[in-house]
């Protein structure tokens, strides 16, 4: 199966069965192995009759293409088997339907798997909401320590509450996102303590599952573009290695275009698009859209690879833009967190620009749950959608124009 960590800058390979990150060189590292030999006949199969967890889970049901594990070791909820709607002639994979509510879930069964498996007492992680919420849930589920590094004042009391809920101890840091991201490097550095950011390889391992499952939602016929959100860039990576790999094993004739889209406030990863990546730029991040507030996201060199092997592109909506299409997509009965809504919006301006053409599929990642963040609903609703009455049927009559019957 020749398993092995492998450095996306210089090529050094490393065992998986030791605890690394980062190569000598400073890389960032895949988890990389042969090419599979199964046919995707043998996931269909198990996605129509499965019956038990691993089997529904919308990881672990590719568990041949991911990793050699015991099927006992493996922490799952399960997650993924998430939904595919149209709407309009869109697609919206919903990953928002995860156990957590968020796509983190998908990303975290194989982290944390791959911590239990290296006898990982206590795991970690630096997180803007979502990653501490799955973390802390699958950490439960293991019997790990979990402790969470989030920036104070700026995650939402849904994401804190879950975190909470689950038993993480959670570490308000006085500073943004990369500010928890570096401490969290250093004490895991310095304590052995297993780190769950989306630079541990394991992560993208699960994250990629989402484009495999949205390619079997559309029986293997790929779109003609997946739209995603871009804060750190995990998915962004995860999403082109698992075409790559979906190409390489003869489950898809083609490759979908990725186009990344970053709020204007928190948008490194399109200004150094803009530059055709000469410069890899770092800005303090500012925008509505807090599960991508991140200003020097760490899986830019994987996320570039996978921009140049799609001949994808990067986008940048307001948040004026990307609230507007969240109203809308709310509106659709859907409904999905902020940072999801940069995936319409970023399509409704790329149609506009001319980028994507009539008649292109186009599939849309949502990435995190409406009740991720519902302080921002209701700075956005109608306010006549809210009417304090007497508890009378006169009054009730008086509230509803026109009569509902």
């Amino acid at each position: 199966m020749n398993e092995r960590l492998e450095c996306v800058t210089c090529g050094k390979r490393y065992p998986v069965d030791k605890v690394r990150y980062t190569c000598d060189c400073g890389g960032l590292l895949n988890f990389e192995r042969d090419t599979p030999q199964v046919g995707r006949e043998l996931f269909d199969k198990r996605r129509a009759t499965a019956r038990v967890p691993v089997d529904q889970s919308g990881v672990w049901r590719f568990r041949e293409a991911l990793m050699d594990v015991d099927l006992s070791a493996i922490v799952t909820h399960p997650e993924g088997s998430t939904r595919l709607y149209e709407r309009g002639g869109i697609w919206f994979k919903h990953e928002g339907e995860n156990p957590t509510g968020s796509f983190k879930d998908r990303g975290m069964t194989v982290a944390v798997t791959q911590a239990v498996r290296l006898g990982a007492t206590a795991v970690a992680c630096a997180s803007t909401g979502n990653t501490s919420a799955s973390l802390a849930a699958y950490a439960a589920q293991a019997g790990l320590r979990a402790v969470v590094f989030v920036p104070s004042g700026k995650i939402s009391a849904g994401k804190l509450a879950q975190t909470l809920a689950y038993g993480a101890l959670c570490l308000q840091i006085r500073g943004d996102f990369d500010t928890a991201m570096r401490l969290v490097r250093e004490v895991c550095d310095r304590s052995g303590i297993y780190l769950l950011n989306s630079i541990n390889p394991f992560r993208i391992e699960g994250q990629k599952t989402i484009v495999w499952e949205l390619l079997q939602d559309l029986d293997w016929n790929p779109p003609d573009w997946i739209v995603l959100p871009a804060g750190n860039l995990g998915n962004t990576s995860a999403f082109g290695k698992a075409l790559r790999e979906a190409s390489a094993a003869g489950w898809i004739d083609r490759l979908p275009r990725i186009a990344a889209i970053q709020a204007a406030g928190a948008n490194p990863f399109f200004r150094s698009f803009s530059e055709d990546f000469a410069t890899r730029h770092r800005v303090t991040a500012e925008t509505v859209a807090s599960a991508i507030r991140i200003g020097n996201p760490v899986s830019y060199d994987k996320a570039v690879a996978a921009i140049r092997l799609t001949n994808g592109l990067v986008a940048q909506v307001t948040d004026e833009e990307l609230m507007r299409a969240k109203r809308e997509i709310d509106r659709m009965g859907i409904g999905c967190e902020p940072a999801s809504a940069t995936t319409l919006a970023g399509v409704r301006k790329l149609r506009s620009d001319g980028v994507m053409k009539p008649g292109e599929r186009i599939a849309c990642v949502l990435t995190g749950n409406l009740l991720k963040d519902p302080d921002a609903v209701m700075k956005t609703i109608d306010r006549e959608q809210i009417v304090e009455v007497d508890a009378t049927i006169a009054a009730v009559e008086r509230a509803i124009t026109p009569p509902l019957l």
